[in-house]
């Protein structure tokens, strides 16, 4: 596809999900477009998404899974784009993938690396022009196209997508300079916030358990009221919990929520309290050895607050583990600023895709599912 150094139809600036995908389409349509991305490779994080497998997209998409200033637009996007148009998407351009049974979609090899390398392949195919190591520090218009400026180019654009990510994991280029390009332009950028993310927790609750990893049951409390529950590992670190359930929960809970975990979610307290025994060894077979003794000491030897303890062990939460150990940003640049076409309300020709906008899903594929939707949702404006 023909490169012009000093004018392109579509410039994509980001070089992740959004503008991966963002870029396929344009050029499958047969419309010139240009990727300038930041890394010296593109797609760093999408490689390490759903813990190296993949986790690309979710069989239980909807609008209530996901955080923002407008859930309606949301919806629209997500109308537009089906988990199924996810897979009929990736599939076209080889590979198989397919729901586990709690809806996460994967790549049958189980290998997220291999994904980008679809993508890879495919701007290949379609001639795409790419930039790696373009990180662009200047974006303006001058009135009749918009001036791009990265560190050892520039170019002009009649239409630009910004499609560079939110803060979450920095450590892959996702850092949140690019929503000062967004502010140039009048933009705002709401409060910013990790989540899918550890929790923190007063040390002194989870001491004596760290390494120790459940399947358990996990409810967020607020005032008395459960405002979230699922159940999924939780892993015991030295301040806090981490683990599938946790990353879940991450979502709904804020500094002074009580965590509750139930140990032992499949076992009524009925049966539990013809299982336990007295002392230290009273747990055995039980739970954990280490977590048995634990909980043992906590409840100073009463057995009834032991059998308590393993249904409803609370933790406070005290904060987050930062950007840098999040899969995910809450906030960014408001939807209620964009158009039904994620077009800028500020200036025409500006579009954004991806988590650069105030739109952040629960753990299970639904944020890079809001990419490749979001990305589409641009991409058939500019078709």
């Amino acid at each position: 596809m023909r490169y012009d150094k000093n004018m392109v139809k579509n410039a994509v600036i980001g070089g992740g999900a959004a503008g991966l995908a963002c870029a396929v389409m344009l050029a499958r349509a047969g419309r010139e477009a240009l990727l300038l991305e930041r890394g010296d490779r593109l797609g760093r994080k999408l490689s390490a998404t759903g813990n190296g497998q993949g986790n690309v997209t979710n069989a239980h998409v909807s609008p209530d899974r996901y955080f923002s200033d407008d859930r309606n637009a949301v919806a629209r996007v997500l109308a537009r784009f089906s988990w199924e148009d996810a897979v009929r998407f990736l599939e076209s351009m080889g590979g198989v993938f397919l729901p586990d049974t709690r809806g996460r979609v994967y790549p049958a090899g189980r290998q997220a690396s291999a994904v980008t390398d679809l993508l890879r392949r495919e701007l290949a195919r379609l001639g795409v022009s790419v930039r790696t190591g373009a990180r662009v520090t200047a974006l303006s218009h001058d009135g009749g196209a918009f001036r791009i400026v990265w560190e050892g180019g520039e170019t002009r654009a009649e239409n630009v997508v910004l499609a560079a990510g939110g803060c979450a994991a920095p450590n892959f280029g996702t850092d949140g300079s690019a929503y000062a390009l967004a502010k140039g332009f009048g933009h705002t950028v709401t409060a910013l916030s990790p989540v899918l993310v550890r929790l923190r927790t007063d040390p002194a609750a989870v001491r004596g358990l760290k390494g120790i990893r459940v399947d358990a049951g996990l409810k967020v409390v607020r005032g008395g009221a459960e405002r979230y529950s699922c159940r999924g590992d939780v892993l015991f670190t030295e301040n806090g919990v981490s683990g599938d359930a946790v990353f879940r929960a991450s979502s709904y809970a804020e500094k002074g929520d009580m965590l509750l975990i139930d140990f032992l979610p499949d076992v009524s307290a009925a049966r539990l309290a013809s299982a336990v025994g007295e002392g230290e060894d009273g747990l055995l077979c039980v739970v954990n050895n280490g977590l048995g003794r634990q909980l043992f000491r906590r409840a100073g030897g009463d057995r009834a607050k032991v059998l308590a303890l393993l249904k409803g062990f609370p933790l406070t939460v005290t904060g987050a583990l930062g950007f840098d150990c999040a899969q995910a940003t809450r906030g960014g640049i408001p939807l209620g600023e964009t158009d039904e076409h994620l077009m800028s309300k500020f200036r025409r020709g500006l579009y954004f895709a991806g988590e650069i906008l105030n739109v952040d899903g629960e753990c299970g594929g639904y944020n890079l599912h809001w990419a490749w939707a979001s990305a589409n949702m641009v991409s058939e404006a500019l078709i």
